[in-house]
């Protein structure tokens, strides 16, 4: 019945009726909300959402350990699902096709970075982020995410998932997977490298994988000496639980931590010329910083922060997850199960990428 509604609410060019899962505050439970998604443009689909991951992003921002975030918030932007409806202009998609949506539903498209394909770079400041963000071409109404049963967005910021992919483990790869896939691209990493990850959570996991199949010898950094052996299995050399003693030295570092710690730490184990990314972002409170004598002191070597990647990249990148089999190892869960999953996260006892099951959301 919900989706027979939205098809006319499409085609009537009314809101779009829509239940998912929210937090009314930063200390809140997930609870079951209604609430309408922007009418359909001539540009737009309309996604029935199949799969929505469980990023830890989702987590920072629910709780508000970034700034104070936009509530009721509907968080998640690792979403895959099927098309039920599209604008008289679309181009991209036909009615049944299958799509994904990361992080991003608009921008302008008209400044430099837009037309880079950098969209979440956006010079004029309209970059669109699929939850807790402002939508500045929809009177500014606050955007809610995947954990819900529809999405409205324009066809350019979709991305084309074939028919025959895993739609559970596409879905993650819409965040973790292009946010570490991204900077091994842009270092140019190759066969050969050495290259180091810090973190082995879910954009870990994806990170190790990605290096692997570029031809590169990996190394993993984590404190949970638990996940040694999944590392292993996965082609790594070694899991290291601290960087002190540690002989070898790095072509590429990626930290995927996100929690506080010492970035000079990895800095000193780059080789000469090497360089480190960050994509891992902690809390505010936790402080982490990067002093200008540790930059000097481990001269001759490169830090910088990457965010995502723009579209055509996103596109890049699930062409590639799927032509070498790269997927995120995934748990699917009920809906209902989404506080126990925050809290496994959280607290370190999450083995796998969370991913919910959106054909578990009852009316």
């Amino acid at each position: 019945m919900l989706l027979e509604n939205n098809l006319t609410q499409a085609i009537n060019g009314t809101q779009i009726d829509a239940l998912g899962y929210s937090v009314g505050h930063k200390n809140d439970t997930f609870k079951p909300f209604r609430f309408k998604r922007h009418a359909m443009g001539e540009y737009d689909i309309l996604l029935e959402i199949l799969y929505a991951g469980i990023c830890h992003s989702d987590i920072h921002a629910a709780r508000s350990e970034w700034r104070e975030g936009i509530y009721p918030m509907v968080p998640g932007h690792e979403i895959a699902g099927k098309v039920v409806a599209i604008g008289n202009k679309v181009s991209k998609f036909k009615v049944g096709d299958y799509a994904g949506v990361g992080c991003m539903v608009n921008s302008c498209g008209e400044c430099e970075s837009c037309k880079a394909s950098q969209e979440q770079f956006c010079e004029n400041g309209k970059v669109v982020f699929t939850y807790d963000c402002l939508d500045c071409f929809h009177d500014n109404v606050p955007t809610y995410g995947g954990y819900a049963n529809n999405i409205v967005l324009s066809e350019k910021f979709a991305i084309k998932v074939p028919p025959n992919a895993p739609l559970e483990k596409v879905a993650p790869l819409l965040c973790a997977g292009i946010t570490t896939y991204s900077p091994l691209q842009f270092s140019k990493v190759k066969k050969g490298d050495k290259v180091a990850v810090a973190g082995f959570g879910g954009l870990g996991m994806m990170a190790v994988k990605y290096a692997l199949a570029l031809g590169a010898e990996v190394y993993v950094f984590a404190r949970n000496q638990n996940k040694a052996q999944d590392a292993l299995n996965m082609g790594a050399k070694a899991l290291f639980s601290q960087t002190k003693g540690i002989k070898e030295r790095f072509d590429f570092i990626i930290s995927t931590i996100p929690t506080a710690y010492d970035v000079k730490a990895y800095l000193k184990l780059l080789k000469s010329g090497g360089e480190m990314a960050i994509v891992g972002l902690p809390p505010i409170e936790a402080k982490t910083h990067i002093d200008v004598s540790s930059l000097v002191f481990n001269a001759n070597k490169k830090v910088y922060g990457s965010l995502i990647g723009g579209i055509k990249e996103t596109q890049e990148m699930l062409d590639f997850s799927l032509k070498h089999n790269i997927y995120p190892e995934v748990e699917i869960i009920n809906i209902t199960q989404i506080n126990e999953a925050y809290e496994k996260l959280t607290s370190g006892k999450a083995r796998f990428r969370y991913v919910i099951d959106m054909s578990s959301l009852k009316a």
